[in-house]
C-alpha cells in the first residue's frame, strides 16, 4: 500500500502478569533526533572543530529530512485511502449529503472513536489493509462499544454470536469478546481479510459480505455470471441494507479525503496511543479498577466494554485497558492493592428456606454471579451444601454501565405515557411472540423494554418487564392449564370465569382450530378474587 504516513510509536506496552513484584514490560522508543542536525553532529564526536565563521560559510550544512508522524490520525487514514469512492454514483452522493449535513453526529462519533481509532489504524497498517476499514465502525455501531442491534450483533464491529465464536471471541456471563475493542478489532480485520481473498481482492464485495454474508454475496455473483451480467457490487441484486452499506463507507472515505470540499470539520483525534493493556493477574472489581485509574466508572467501562458485569473474568480475560497517562500509576496501585480491598468471597452454607435470590440480596450480589462461580445450571439448591459467594466492592446500582443497569434503565423507560408494568418470569413453552399476543403488545416492544433483539431466545426463569396500556390487577395470576378429556373452550372459560375470546387471544395456537385436544396446554389469566 502506498503513501502511508507513520503512526506515532507506542511508548509503553503493558501485557505481563502483575504479581507481588509488579512485573511488567516497558518498551520505550529512542527520542527523535533534533529537527535540525548539523554536519558536525552527523559526522560524530571525531569531527574537527570549526575555526571561524568564514570557514563555516564554506561548509554545506545538511539538514536531516525527518519523516515526522502527523499529529492527527485522520491524516494517517487519508494517506492510506485506496478504494474508488464512486462519487458519481447516486447512492454514494446521497450518503455524502447525509453525513455532510449532520456535523453534530460526526462530532459525537469522533468523540466515541477517540480511544479506539489509533489502535484500529495501527492494526490496518500492520496488515497492509485499506485505511477505509477504520471507518467501518461508524457504519456498524457509530463507534458505540455497547451497541446491540436487532440482529443480535454487538460491539464496535457488530459481531453476531455465532460469527464471534467462529473467530475466537469468547462469550460468557462475565465477558463478551464481541465488545472487547482489541479482540473484536483483531477478529473483524481477520474476517475482512478472509472475505477479500474469497472475492479475489474486490474490497467492495468483501465489505458487502461483512454486512450481508459471504454466501449471499457469492450467490448473487453466481446468478449474474450465469445470466451473462457484470459481477461487480453495483450490478448485484442484494438486500436493501447491504446495497446501502457499501455506499455509506465510500461516502465517509470521500468526506475524510477532502472534508473542506463538503463543508465538514473532522474533530481531531490524536495520532498516538490512547490506552495500554494491563493484565493484573487477578479478578478486578470494575469500580475499584476505575478508582485506581482515576476515571469515572462509565469512562473506564467504555474502554473495557467486554466486561459485562461488575468485575473482570475470574479465570481468563482479565486484561484491562487504561489511558496511557495513568498506566504506570495504575500498575503500581493494582500490584500493591491489599487483599481486603480486592473482590471478597464468602463461603456460605445453605439453610432451610434459602433461595438463590434471597442469598444474592443478602450479600449485595447477583443470582447469575452465584450460578457462574458455583457451576449451577438452574435455581435448585440444597440445605447443607456450600456456595462460594462473590461480593462486589460497591452497591450494584453504582455500576451504571453494566448490563443489568442498562437493562434496568431500558425497562423503566417503557413506562412513559401512563403504561402499567408487569414483571413476568418466563415459564416453560413461552416465546416472545406468545407473550406479546397475551399482553396486546408487539414483540419489538418487549425486546426494546428488555434490551433484547426480537429474535433473541428467552430462557426459563428469565425476568421480563412488559408494559400494558390497561391496568393490571394485582390479583391476576397466570395459569397453565392442561386440557382434559371432554373439555371445550366454553367449558374452560366458564370454569375460570373468563371469555372464549380471551382464551383465543391468550393462546394463538388455538386460533383456527375447531377443537382442542386433551393434553394441550393453555395459558389463562385468572382473577383470583373472582374464583369460587
Amino acid at each position: 500500500m502506498t503513501n502511508k504516513l507513520p503512526l506515532k510509536p507506542l511508548a509503553l506496552i503493558v501485557m505481563g502478569t502483575l504479581g507481588g513484584c509488579s512485573q511488567f514490560t516497558q518498551l520505550s522508543h529512542s527520542p527523535s533526533p533534533s529537527p535540525v542536525e548539523t554536519a558536525d553532529s552527523a559526522l560524530g564526536a571525531d569531527a574537527p572543530e570549526r575555526e571561524s565563521a568564514a570557514q563555516e560559510d564554506d561548509i554545506v550544512i545538511a539538514e536531516a529530512e525527518l519523516d515526522l508522524p502527523p499529529e492527527d490520525v485522520w491524516e494517517v487514514i487519508r494517506a492510506g485511502l485506496t478504494l474508488d469512492t464512486h462519487v458519481d454514483r447516486r447512492a454514494v452522493e446521497q450518503q455524502i449529503a447525509f453525513y455532510s449535513q449532520h456535523q453534530s453526529y460526526l462530532n459525537r462519533v469522533a468523540t466515541r472513536a477517540t480511544p479506539f481509532m489509533y489502535h484500529i489504524v495501527r492494526e490496518l497498517e500492520e496488515r497492509d489493509l485499506p485505511t477505509e476499514l477504520a471507518l467501518l465502525p461508524i457504519v456498524e455501531s457509530a463507534f458505540d462499544p455497547f451497541a446491540y442491534s436487532h440482529g443480535r450483533a454487538s460491539g464496535l464491529w457488530q459481531f453476531i454470536p455465532s460469527t464471534g465464536t467462529y473467530f475466537g471471541l469468547a462469550q460468557n456471563w462475565w465477558y463478551d469478546g464481541r465488545r472487547d475493542p482489541i479482540a473484536a478489532t483483531d477478529a473483524a480485520l481477520t474476517y475482512l481479510a478472509q472475505l477479500n481473498r474469497r472475492f479475489d481482492g474486490d474490497w467492495e464485495l468483501a465489505v458487502a459480505s461483512y454486512n450481508g454474508g459471504g454466501g449471499r454475496v457469492n450467490s448473487a455473483v453466481r446468478r449474474n455470471r450465469q445470466a451473462g451480467k457484470a459481477t461487480d457490487f453495483w450490478s448485484l441484486d442484494l438486500p436493501r441494507e447491504t446495497e446501502g452499506y457499501v455506499p455509506k463507507l465510500l461516502a465517509l472515505a470521500e468526506i475524510v479525503s477532502n472534508p473542506e470540499k463538503y463543508g465538514v470539520s473532522l474533530q481531531s483525534i490524536p495520532n498516538e496511543p490512547y490506552f495500554v493493556s494491563v493484565d493484573p493477574g487477578y479478578q478486578l472489581d470494575i469500580s475499584k479498577a476505575a478508582e485506581l485509574a482515576g476515571l469515572e466508572e462509565s469512562e473506564f467501562r467504555a474502554m473495557n466494554a467486554g466486561y459485562t458485569k461488575w468485575a473482570t473474568s475470574p479465570r481468563a480475560h482479565q486484561r484491562v485497558n487504561v489511558p496511557v497517562a495513568v498506566a504506570e500509576q495504575f500498575i503500581q496501585s493494582v500490584s500493591s492493592l491489599p487483599e481486603n480491598e480486592r473482590i471478597k468471597f464468602e463461603r456460605y452454607q445453605i439453610r432451610e428456606g434459602d433461595a438463590l435470590s434471597l442469598i444474592a440480596s443478602r450479600f449485595n450480589t447477583q443470582v447469575d454471579a452465584i450460578r457462574a462461580y458455583n457451576d449451577l445450571r438452574g435455581s435448585s439448591i440444597r440445605a447443607g451444601d456450600y456456595l462460594l459467594i462473590p461480593i462486589p466492592a460497591a452497591p450494584l446500582d453504582y455500576y451504571r454501565s453494566s448490563d443489568w443497569q442498562r437493562l434496568a434503565r431500558a425497562q423503566q423507560r417503557g413506562g412513559q405515557g401512563g403504561a402499567y408494568r408487569i414483571d413476568y418470569r418466563v415459564e416453560s413453552g413461552d416465546s416472545l411472540w406468545e407473550l406479546a399476543r397475551e399482553h396486546g403488545v408487539n414483540v419489538s416492544d418487549i425486546a426494546r423494554w428488555n434490551n433484547m433483539a426480537p429474535n433473541d431466545p428467552i430462557r426459563l426463569g428469565q425476568e421480563l418487564v412488559i408494559w400494558q396500556r390497561t391496568p393490571v390487577q394485582a390479583n391476576t395470576r397466570r395459569v397453565s392449564y392442561a386440557v382434559r378429556q371432554g373439555d371445550s373452550l366454553a367449558r374452560i372459560a366458564q370454569k375460570f370465569k373468563v371469555s372464549v375470546s380471551d382464551l383465543r387471544r391468550w393462546n394463538s395456537t388455538i386460533n383456527g382450530q375447531k377443537y382442542i385436544q386433551p393434553g394441550q396446554s393453555l395459558v389463562i389469566f385468572v382473577d383470583t378474587n373472582n374464583q369460587s
